[in-house]
């Protein structure tokens, strides 16, 4: 199946209300995106699939919603205003820096493993140039964290950042949660939360941006038995992607990363990557970060973070596992996935194929005719007890239905109903499929009845 453009992807997200530029008015903002109606819904729906999968349905799984701007000592202990940079070369003509990285992928060289000399080797001997075509000169460490200052005073002692990832407040929280509820080991804490990078070159639509949502949970373990959890997290994370976002097994590579290429806190980490147009790309991962962080605050904050085992005096400090999932790299990938175009009497249609449940509009209803005032007042009754049962439902009665079809189709609506003149003597309506398009009659309380059961997982 041919990959859908990015472009493609973006045209149709705007078009139809899912994704707009942010601050688009005064000319647009790289690496920042609002979601539209349609695209908030979808980011729930997925949301929701995943708290109920990770956190409701699991045991000994706590939530948290912890802070965005931290003290500045939390980026201290995890390492982040030491090493969280991304290495810049400088345009020599305009002053422009650009990620070195990506000018290397740009030219067909990974930088997977390479160190900064080996980079600027690269450089000189593939004499690659600036965007612009200049010459490019001296190279350096950008740290992608966001300062800012808390209060008045604008000092090194008010200064702190928009946190890069959620798992230091995670980390912060350990502690309360131990407190409060006293879990044993092994459990987990999750979150669903903004995070902020000041991307050098954010691109490739909303995959790289500065602003972005993450789900992950950081789990608990004694040390002695992690390959063992790894693998049950592992499997679990398979499971999101193939049996509840739906995607394809040829469309997602699970890769081992190397230790030239991990985190400075990992052992171990595998990513999930989904083949976008733009090749394979991360979406998510899991990493064993060990004890690397709650130890690190211990030392800073000299607080104990040691767990005491129930029931005997064992005293750790717990090693960590963490899944994460990119929530906006997840929903593009959803998008892509779902992405089709089909032929029908010799006219192009575009239509997204999204698992039903998780489509922003279950069931769309029509008037065949908006001129006629009893088929309308049908319609709206029928619209306001469909809404009522199953909440995600549209009203279209603009153009012919052909139209409204294509429009339904394009934002991935699973059924359309029509309400016609046999609709007033029989009680019948017409539902029609989003993608075989095959249409059939049936009373009211047996479409409510199809639709609840499609959406169910």
């Amino acid at each position: 199946m041919q990959k859908v453009s990015l472009e493609t992807l973006a045209s149709l997200c705007k078009r139809r209300g899912f994704i707009y530029q942010g601050s688009e008015l005064y000319g647009g903002m790289a690496g920042t995106w609002d979601y539209g109606p349609l695209g908030i819904s979808l980011k729930r729906n997925i949301v929701n699939l995943w708290w109920q999968t990770f956190v409701e349905d699991t045991d000994n799984i706590y939530g948290l919603d912890s802070t965005i701007i931290m003290n500045q000592k939390v980026w201290e202990a995890s390492g982040h205003v030491a090493t969280f940079s991304d290495q810049v070369i400088e345009d020599v003509v305009t002053k422009k820096q650009y990620r070195l990285d990506h000018l290397l992928e740009d030219n067909g060289i990974s930088s997977d493993g390479l160190t900064l000399v080996q980079m600027l080797k690269a450089v000189e001997d593939k004499s690659i140039k600036s965007p612009e075509g200049n010459k490019l000169g001296k190279a350096s460490n950008f740290n992608l964290m966001f300062r800012t200052n808390v209060g008045p005073e604008t000092g090194s002692a008010s200064t702190t950042y928009l946190r890069p990832e959620t798992a230091q407040g995670t980390f912060l929280n350990y502690k309360n949660i131990v407190d409060s509820f006293y879990p044993d080991l092994p459990f987990g804490i999750a979150q669903i939360g903004r995070n902020f990078r000041n991307e050098i070159s954010p691109r490739d639509y909303i995959f790289r941006s500065r602003e972005f949502e993450i789900m992950e949970f950081e789990y608990f373990i004694k040390p002695d038995n992690w390959e063992k959890h790894f693998e049950i997290l592992l499997n679990g994370t398979k499971d999101w992607y193939f049996n509840k976002l739906k995607l394809s097994k040829d469309n997602i590579r699970i890769k081992e990363i190397g230790a030239e290429e991990r985190a400075h806190y990992s052992k171990r980490t595998i990513d999930f990557e989904y083949n976008f147009s733009i090749g394979f790309k991360e979406v998510g991962g899991i990493a064993y970060r060990s004890d690397f962080d709650l130890k690190n605050h211990q030392t800073l904050s000299g607080k104990n973070m040691e767990y005491i085992v129930k029931g005997t005096t064992e005293r750790l400090v717990p090693h960590v596992i963490e899944p994460t999932f990119g929530l906006d790299r997840n929903l593009l990938a959803v998008l892509a996935e779902s992405y089709r175009e089909d032929e029908i009497n010799g006219e192009k249609r575009v239509y997204l194929s999204l698992p039903n449940y998780l489509a922003p509009v279950k069931v769309a209803v029509f008037p065949l005719l908006k001129n006629k005032p009893e088929i309308v007042e049908l319609a709206r009754k029928i619209y306001k007890h469909f809404k009522k049962e199953l909440k995600f439902v549209a009203w279209d009665d603009s153009g012919n239905i052909g139209k409204r079809y294509r429009k339904q189709d394009e934002v991935g609506t699973p059924f359309c109903i029509t309400i016609d003149y046999d609709s007033l003597s029989d009680g019948t309506v017409t539902i029609r499929d989003r993608d075989t398009t095959k249409q059939k009659r049936l009373s009211i309380d047996a479409v409510l009845e199809l639709v609840k059961n499609s959406i169910v997982l």
